[in-house]
């Protein structure tokens, strides 16, 4: 299609009918950290009006979470980078139609290589796939990209791209979340000035040209595709993507895919050797240095979310081991960054973490509960507060259903499988989160 957005004549016809198979239960639904997918048949009359072929074919209905940010989303409705990504970057699904508020991809009929090498290596033909991938993103033409946002630095500028991610961090990350986070990340031994440490240790950076950044290559987010000559990869998930420098693409591509040493060295020559080849030897100008800067920053940044998912993944009644698994998430995301926060105190260990998560645990649940009571009771000031019948009954089923789906963190239904744990967006505040996480009972103020 020219457009996905569905306006015209048609516009109202296909919002209704992919309404209808939206709220449908057919299908299967896959929830990550940003969205919630239905994979269902489109029907025949909303495929004739999107002009697919069949109504058989199968499509994302994609629901975005509410989530707090952690990582910068430049662009906010991803159909406009997909309807320039399909034209250059091989097999990737595009957007069908966007409603603003949500949207339907195309589905693509694979596995997701999570599911085909959870860990461990991937074999060099996967990776020279991949480093072509990264090739095929430079030949993009900038003047076909969406609009930057005003602050963006210039083409070129990749000591200021890297400024302005470390300061996207601190102000959309590391601030808002003290009032909850902040006794958690003061008591684990992360810095309140840790961006700071970091730019202030950082060197200049050589000039790169800077191109279309997807910014969350992982296993997850690559799909093995079945063809006529043998199988494929295609990369999906493009809500992320950023315009900067391409070594930062590389950076984080080689934490979140969790290779060992020998794969990211030769992940990182085939990336280089793929770029000269198609024309981009400037894009890898000084590599050798500048790159890790970007891998330490890639372990700086995450600290946060790393410590706030780790938290946030305990259930509402956590046991020992709980804890445990916790802390040693922790402890994992402070080893990483020690040298690029100079974290120059003793790391607690993990028993010592275990017990600062206890008390944050504690304390927020207490917190939460006492949120949800403030904004869902009835009563005059100062009189008993009691929860509306209505709400009572919707906290129990809501309660109920998180019981019966094992649900332990911000997830909805099916997890998209292997997310990497380590800078991924920390997940849903939304009421269901915080039901879930409520005590069932009759009076408000009781639980946690």
């Amino acid at each position: 299609m020219s457009s996905p957005d569905p306006r015209g004549v048609r516009g109202p016809l296909v919002r209704f009918f992919a309404e209808v198979r939206r709220s449908c239960r057919d299908g299967l639904v896959v929830s990550g950290h940003h969205n919630t997918n239905r994979i269902a048949r489109l029907g025949q009359p909303l495929a004739f009006l999107l002009g697919v072929e069949s109504g058989k074919v199968l499509a994302k209905f994609r629901t975005p979470l509410p989530s707090v940010e952690v990582v910068p989303r430049i662009w906010r409705r991803e159909s406009e980078v997909l309807r320039v990504v399909g034209a250059h970057v091989g097999e990737v699904p595009g957007c069908l139609a966007d409603f603003g508020e949500w949207s339907i991809h195309g589905y693509l009929d694979g596995r997701a290589l999570a599911e085909e090498i959870p860990e461990g290596p991937i074999g060099s033909r996967r990776l020279m796939e991949l480093a072509e991938f990264f090739a095929s993103l430079a030949g993009i033409p900038a003047n076909q990209l969406p609009p930057l946002p005003d602050d963006w630095p210039e083409d070129g500028d990749s000591t200021g791209f890297l400024a302005w991610l470390a300061g996207f961090t601190e102000k959309e990350v590391h601030q808002p979340n003290r009032s909850r986070f902040g006794d958690l990340f003061d008591a684990v031994g992360i810095p309140v000035d840790a961006m700071d440490r970091f730019m202030n240790s950082m060197t200049e950076l050589a000039r790169r040209p800077f191109t279309l950044l997807h910014t969350d290559v992982h296993r997850a987010n690559v799909v093995v595709v079945s063809g006529t000559h043998g199988s494929a990869l295609s990369v999906i998930d493009w809500e992320l993507a950023l315009y900067g420098d391409p070594l930062h693409d590389l950076a984080t591509h080689l934490v979140r895919m969790g290779y060992d040493k020998t794969e990211q060295d030769l992940m990182t020559g085939l990336w280089a050797r793929a770029m000269r080849e198609a024309g981009h030897a400037d894009m890898t100008a000084f590599m050798d240095q500048d790159l890790p800067v970007y891998l330490s920053f890639e372990y700086a940044q995450s600290v946060f979310p790393d410590v706030m998912r780790a938290a946030l993944a305990l259930p509402h009644h956590p046991e020992e081991q709980d804890f445990a698994e916790a802390a040693a998430r922790v402890c994992r995301a402070l080893h990483r960054a020690r040298e690029p926060l100079q974290l120059t105190d003793k790391i607690p260990g993990q028993g010592e973490v275990a017990v600062v998560l206890r008390e944050w645990h504690a304390k927020d649940s207490v917190d939460r509960v006492d949120a949800v009571v403030g904004e869902q009771t009835l009563g005059r000031p100062g009189s008993a507060t009691v929860m509306a019948p209505s709400r009572r009954v919707k906290l129990r089923e809501w309660t109920r259903r998180g019981e019966r789906m094992g649900r332990t963190g911000p997830s909805r239904a099916v997890h998209r499988p292997d997310t990497p744990d380590h800078i991924e967006p920390v997940g849903c505040f939304g009421d269901t989160d915080l039901m879930c996480a409520v005590d069932r009972s009759e009076v408000t103020g009781v639980g946690g």
